[in-house]
C-alpha cells in the first residue's frame, strides 16, 4: 500500500447514495461526489516552528467527512482512493 507524507491521510471513498430520499434510482453521472471516506493510512504529521511532528487527529480505520473537492485522486489495483491534507478534513464520524 502507500504510506503519506506529512500531514496527508489516504481515504477511501464510501460509496455515493443511489437513490433520492425520493426513491428515484439515480444514474452515476448524477450522483454527487463522495465527501464521506474510511482511513486507510496516516502521515507522520507536519512538522512545527520548534521542527517537532504534529500527530494527525485521525487514525486507521476512521470514517471522515472531507471537502467536497478535497483530496487528490489515485487508483491503486483498480481501487479508488483519495490522498487528501488535514487542512481538508472536516469532521470524524463518531461511532
Amino acid at each position: 500500500m502507500l504510506q503519506p507524507l506529512g500531514d496527508r491521510v489516504i481515504v477511501e471513498p464510501l460509496e455515493g447514495q443511489d437513490k433520492s430520499p425520493g426513491g428515484i434510482i439515480l444514474p452515476d453521472t448524477a450522483k454527487e461526489r463522495p465527501q464521506e471516506g474510511k482511513v486507510i493510512a496516516v502521515g507522520p504529521g507536519a512538522l512545527n516552528d520548534k521542527g517537532e511532528r504534529v500527530p494527525l487527529p485521525v487514525k486507521e480505520g476512521d470514517i471522515v467527512i472531507f471537502t467536497e473537492f478535497g483530496g487528490t485522486e489515485i487508483k491503486v489495483d483498480g481501487k479508488k482512493y483519495l490522498i487528501v491534507d488535514e487542512r481538508s478534513l472536516l469532521a470524524v464520524k463518531e461511532a
